[in-house]
């Protein structure tokens, strides 16, 4: 075997068991369901994961070229009508530590006609063994890996009618389009479900993420992802709640 022969048959043969790490790596995303637009529907029922708890988890960072260069784009923003959306330029050391703070909340509508929100604002951080079976883990102000996280008791699944899950720009803080923000569903069993709010609304402070739906065909998920310009009175308006919504405040940390 000639140098050349040694040469091509170890280049070839190199490559092939990278190939198939890439495939095996690739099939171990089946383990999550992204939900999309062309795809925004999943049925907990169906998957046996309607019993338990169903951990909503909200993480988000900010958008590598939005840190030390966000001024190239800055012709872009001509012509804008709502330039007072923009947030004052970010102070950070590291990429995890940055002026952003995403609020999760989740409207609910129970089968006795009961409505509310659970939120950070106005400390309505609910219960998981009373109603409305919904309860937020508390308030994340500064991007951490672990997020926030809204938990939903499904063992009193028949006692929800509906729920819409929902995330807000807290005041003085940047635009979704600065942030890379996903919401990811643990269900009690099979794949989690991840829903990125990868879409571009630069003015928008809420946005509606899913909606849980229980029907005669079980608990379904459904992707929204429908941003607004206005807070939680609006996304109320949007799928009619019919709450009365008052300016709320968080108490300083």
């Amino acid at each position: 075997m000639t140098f050349w022969d040694r040469l091509r048959q170890g280049v070839l043969g190199g490559l092939q068991p990278s190939r198939s790490a890439q495939f095996d790596s690739g099939s171990a995303a089946t383990n999550s369901i992204e939900l999309t637009k062309r795809h925004p529907v999943v049925s907990l029922s169906k998957q046996g994961a309607d019993t338990g708890s169903l951990r909503v988890n909200l993480s988000w960072r900010m958008r590598t070229s939005d840190i030390g260069g966000r001024q190239k784009h800055s012709g872009s923003l001509l012509g804008r009508p709502f330039k007072f959306f923009q947030p004052e330029t970010v102070q950070a050391h590291t990429q995890g530590v940055v002026n952003v703070d995403l609020d999760l909340g989740c409207l609910y509508e129970l089968r006795d006609g009961t409505k509310g929100v659970v939120q950070p604002l106005g400390g309505f951080f609910g219960d998981m063994n009373d109603p409305p079976y919904v309860k937020l883990s508390g308030d994340d102000r500064f991007g951490a890996p672990s997020g926030e996280t809204v938990f939903i008791n499904l063992d009193h699944r028949e006692q929800i009618k509906r729920l819409l899950v929902f995330v807000y720009i807290y005041d003085q803080t940047p635009a979704f389009d600065r942030t890379q923000a996903v919401v990811t569903l643990y269900p009690s069993n099979g794949p989690r479900i991840e829903i990125a709010l990868d879409e571009r609304a630069p003015q928008a402070r809420s946005c509606a993420v899913f909606t849980i739906e229980n029907t005669k065909d079980g608990l379904t998920v459904r992707r929204e992802v429908k941003f607004v310009y206005g807070f939680q009175a609006e996304l109320d308006r949007l799928y009619g709640w019919g709450l009365q919504w008052g300016r709320g405040y968080k108490t300083k940390a």
